[in-house]
Parts: C-alpha cells; structure tokens; sequence
C-alpha cells in the first residue's frame, strides 16, 4: 500500500478525484469523476466534446496508454475547404469527440492491472452533476477567456445561430450580467443519462442520437455512422532513456515525441555545473530541434508508423545533440496555441495516471450544443489541406494533437506524472519542470511555481519570439539575447505559460506521495501524506 495523492489546475477537481481515493477508488475511476466535475469547473479548457490521452502505470508493469482522439467525419476532405480550415463555428466541428470513448477504454484496462473494484458510475458522476446543477463558481481564467472570444467574434457571429447557445450560457453572463455562479442543466442532463445508460450511450445510444440531430440543426456535417462506428483504442507507449530515469509518453497522433525528444537531447549536453542561462539555451534549442521534426512527420497514427521510432534512435538524437551550439539557431517555426486541462493522481496500490482533456482552443469550435450542453471541439483545424502532407485531412483520420501527457521511472525506484496545458508550450514547459527537479534537485513545488519561458505564439499574440516570465527575464534575459535569442519579458506571470503539475511516488517504505500544482491555475494538489501544496 502507498499514500494516495491528486493534483489538478481547478480545485473543484482536485477535491472530487482526491476523495473519490480516499473512499477507495482506483487511479482511472478517480480520474474520470474528476474529468467530468472539470469540464463543468473549466468549460473553456476542456469538455466531454473533445478528446482525451492517458497513461496508466501499475507498479512494475509497462504503462498502459489510451489515445482518445476524435476522427475526422465521414463526409469531409480537402475539397470540403476553400483554401482554408475554420477555426470557429460549425465548420471547424469536423472530428468526433473522443474523450467519453476513452474513459470507457480506460476503465477496461485498468480493470486488468487493479484489484480495487470499479466504482459505479453514477457515483463517478453524481459530483459533476451536482456541479452542473447547483452551479459553480466563475474562475478568472473563464472570466479572461469570454472576453477574449467575445472580441475575437464579430457581433453578427455572437448573435447567430451557432454561437447562440455558448452567448447565452457563457459570454454574455460572465461579461454583462457579472455572475458569480454559472448552472448548466442541459449538461447536468446528460451526465446523468450516461450513469444511467453508460458511457456507450454518448455514440451508440440515445445520447448520441440528441447530440447528432442538434449538430445537424446547427449545420455540422455529421451522421449517425459517424459516431456508431467510434472507439477509442490503446496505443503503443513512447520511451526514452535518460542517465538516471526513463521517460514515457504518448506516440502519433501527439506531440510525445518531441517531448521526449528535449530531454533526450538535453540530458546529452547538460552537466552539473550549467548555469541557469546556459540550462534554458540547451532546452530552447533542443525545442527548434524537435519542433521541426514533429511537425515533418507526425500526422494519424497510421501515416506516422515507424517515424518516431527514428526520431527517438539513440543514434540520431546523438547527431542532433550535436549540432547545438553556444548561439541561438534560426527561428521562427509555425505554432500550434491550445487550452487544455492535465491532471494526475496516484492511489493506494501505486496505480499512477497522467491523463489529459482538451477541446483545442478557448471554447473549441464556439459551438454549443443546446440540448446536451456539449462544447465541441476545433480541434481539427489543426490538420493540413496540402495533400502532400502526413497531416492532411481525410475521412476516419485523427489531426494532429499538441496533447501529451508524461510520465517517469527514475533509477532510484521513484515514479513521477507530470503534464500541462499550452499547446506549443507543453513539450517546453514539461522539460522546465522536469529539468528542474531531476537535474536541478529543486523541490516538485518550486521546480512548477519558478518562473517559465515559452518560445513561440501564445493565444492573442503571433509573435514567435521566446517569451519569459519577469522574474527569470531580469536574472537572464540579456544573457540569453547576447546569445541571439530575440527575447521578450512579460510584465507579470502568465496562464499562458501553462498549467502544470506533478506527482512523485517516492521509493521509500511508506510510498509517501508528493503532489504538487501550478500557481498560474486555480488548482490544488492533494495527498495523503504531506500537506496541501
């Protein structure tokens, strides 16, 4: 038995899957109650409209990974577009959501790997309902995100029928009515008609028929087949050995191999005595590195087979390693922005999960469907209309996905979760925190709460410039500028650099568990055994 522990960017979810452990619960059924209570806390960052990746690690076993991608719809090809993929609005509802799909899967593989029997789902449940029908209360964060979209869509799409339902439950009482608690009974609806009828029914039943008639009413290219036809599936797990932990993650169609990919090439070049200038150049040029060659070839899972295993040759990241230098290496390079949530916990057998939730951008697609409540996602728009490309969009393909989430087995017997939200910057800011506490020896909450920096565009700015916190800017930004890195220091700490957070299981007698979350968030990290971080 080990010490339990829950960490999330809301606290409303970090509460729900903390206690569903405390009651018993293993690591995946602790998650899914907490996933469902945050897309009610965070409806901006995440939603059962979008998609969902875990990581499953049972002690002494090779974690299990669950890829709960959205496929594009039946209907669409390149020759749908006009020379451009929406980001907004009906047109850009063009892949199916994954996540419920994926919890379903989830529950199956744990079963496999956990004697603790599975808790009912409409206990799973009951929290996100209660939250979706008592209300919850409006973050900072989703106050800050309405009055981004709102700006963001010309008053003739706010009042339209596609932007109707999330202008009546979102924009406009945030902004003009000023409420302090948000209800949302059409989703409390189906949250209950999934513990009735099981999560099935979100595809294969009456759920999915609401959610198909209400999507062709407000013009999505969706049929019944398109969802009668859907799972979610495991995956095979993406490794790479470090000196003193191997690191997993998620393979195609995410960005895990980039992620794995800067610490690779970090823990080539670093040494004990890099200073903390010299420490973030290594991790910002490994990032160009690993950019350029994710974005070359990781598209569907299918198109992508046998890519990564390449990029992750101990040989070729050998080569790469090489070719940085003391001075910065060109840029810009495209990026791909992205609002997610990633959570983490850990139960009382030392089942450990990294799971993470997304519907893309703010609100995904800005479509809200009226009978079920759903947000749906636009996570689509980030596949190609070049033909040529890995990522062009098809029928049943899954897009590219910036979603990863992260996991860790140090030398030492110690196993770590981590993750965050950030689009471009998930890989940078899991090679921050991780860098920080496995290299650095910073404590987990510190090595999270220090200051970050994010190269590449941020939402609401296109700029492709690094970006860095104040704090870390005045320390070493003229540094890092005397390297020629085009340098930009924020005014003030940002969410925009992530939500991160983590887990270690230590290795001691007791499998104490350290939690810890980000301060950018509204988030908390719990455990059993050492106090609230």
């Amino acid at each position: 038995m080990t010490d339990y522990a829950f960490t999330a960017p809301h606290a409303v979810a970090a509460d729900v899957g903390y206690s569903m452990l405390a009651n018993g619960a293993n690591a995946v059924d602790a998650m899914i109650a907490a996933a469902a209570a945050i897309t009610v806390a965070y409806p901006h960052m995440n939603s059962i409209g979008g998609d969902s990746f875990w990581l499953i690690s049972s002690p002494g076993a090779s974690p299990i990974a669950i890829d709960g991608a959205g496929v594009c719809l039946q209907s669409l090809s390149p020759v749908t577009f006009s020379g451009k993929l929406p980001s907004r609005g009906a047109g850009a509802c063009i892949t199916l959501p994954g996540t419920v799909a994926a919890w379903q899967r989830a529950r199956e593989a744990v079963a496999r790997v956990s004697s603790r029997a599975p808790i009912g789902l409409h206990a799973l449940l009951t929290p996100a309902i209660s939250l979706a029908s008592e209300g919850v209360a409006v973050s900072e964060s989703l106050k800050a995100a309405c009055a981004k979209l709102a700006g963001e869509l010309l008053p003739s799409e706010r009042t339209s029928d596609t932007y109707g339902e999330l202008e009546r439950l979102f924009l406009h009482p945030v902004l003009k009515q000023r409420v302090q608690t948000i209800r949302y009974p059409a989703l409390a609806a189906t949250f209950s008609q999934l513990a009735d009828a099981g999560l099935d029914d979100f595809y294969r039943g009456d759920l999915a028929k609401t959610i198909c008639r209400d999507a062709q009413a407000l013009g999505i290219s969706i049929v019944a087949d398109d969802f009668f036809g859907f799972a979610a599936n495991e995956c095979p797990v993406l490794n790479t050995a470090l000196r003193s932990a191997q690191l997993y993650n998620l393979p195609a169609p995410t960005q895990g191999a980039a992620s794995l990919m800067i610490l690779a090439l970090y823990d080539r070049l670093c040494t004990p005595d890099l200073s903390e200038e010299e420490s973030i150049h290594l991790l910002v040029e490994a990032t160009k590195l690993a950019f350029r060659y994710r974005d070359a070839v990781i598209a569907d899972p299918k198109v992508a087979a046998g890519a990564e295993a390449k990029l992750l040759a101990p040989e070729f990241l050998d080569d790469l390693a090489r070719g940085i230098k003391e001075t910065a290496a060109p840029w810009p390079h495209p990026g791909n922005p992205g609002d997610t949530v990633w959570m983490g916990c850990v139960d009382a057998d030392g089942v450990m999960v990294s799971f993470i939730q997304s519907i893309y951008w703010e609100f995904g697609s800005g479509v809200v469907l009226p009978g079920s409540g759903i947000v749906w996602n636009n996570r689509g728009c980030s596949f190609s209309l070049d033909t040529t490309h890995p990522n062009v969009l098809a029928p049943g393909k899954k897009p590219f996905h910036t979603l990863n989430p992260a996991f860790a087995e140090f030398s030492d017997g110690r196993r770590m979760v981590y993750g965050t939200m950030g689009g471009e910057g998930q890989p940078q800011t899991q090679a921050a925190l991780f860098s920080r506490y496995a290299y650095g020896g910073e404590p987990l909450v510190k090595a999270i709460a220090d200051d970050r920096w994010l190269l590449g565009r941020t939402w609401g700015d296109n700029s492709t410039d690094l970006k860095i916190e104040p704090e870390l800017g005045a320390r070493i930004g003229s540094s890092l500028a005397s390297r020629g890195h085009k340098v930009n220091v924020l005014s003030a700490k940002s969410e925009s650099m992530g939500h991160a957070g983590a887990i270690v299981l230590q290795a001691d007698e007791q499998g104490s568990a350290l939690a810890a979350t980000d301060p950018r968030s509204d988030g908390a990290a719990l455990s059993s055994s050492y106090p609230i971080e």
